[in-house]
């Protein structure tokens, strides 16, 4: 072995061998690393996928306006309804594929409970997809 001992039989020369054992063991090590990866990296299925130039065609949705003035006055897309009707336009609107957007535009001086009013109809109705209009203006 090339491992320096006690006794001074050589006078203090350096050593003129390289121990090869680690570096064999750690390309032992490599290759086996090597051999069993490589197959997993290249598992891959090659398909020629056809080209399409077309677009999704997505249909356009119908927005409701759903407007509240001070009084309390409901107005379907500017049209002024009674509860009864606009519930059963609600209704009606649910069914419909796919399902339009609801905007509610109250009045600011309007009380909170009708706004909820008309809110839960439409839940109850089936309208998911319920947003407000704002004025993006800052108030003084």
């Amino acid at each position: 072995m090339a491992f320096g001992g006690l006794s001074n039989d050589r006078g203090g020369q350096p050593m003129a061998e390289i121990n090869m054992i680690p570096l064999i063991d750690v390309m032992l090590v490599l290759l086996v690393i090597f051999i069993i990866t490589a197959p997993l990296l290249t598992h891959a299925v090659k398909i020629d996928l056809p080209r399409a130039s077309s677009e999704v065609n997505t249909p356009k949705r119908e927005n409701i306006h759903l407007s509240i003035d001070a009084a309390g006055t409901v107005y379907w897309n500017g049209e002024a309804v009674e509860e009864t009707a606009w519930r059963a336009r609600m209704a009606e609107s649910a069914t419909v594929e796919p399902q339009p957007e609801l905007h509610i535009r109250a009045d600011g001086e309007l009380a909170y409970k009708r706004v909820v009013t008309v809110m839960s109809d439409a839940a109850r109705a089936g309208l998911t997809r319920i947003g407000f209009i704002t004025d993006p203006r800052e108030t003084p």
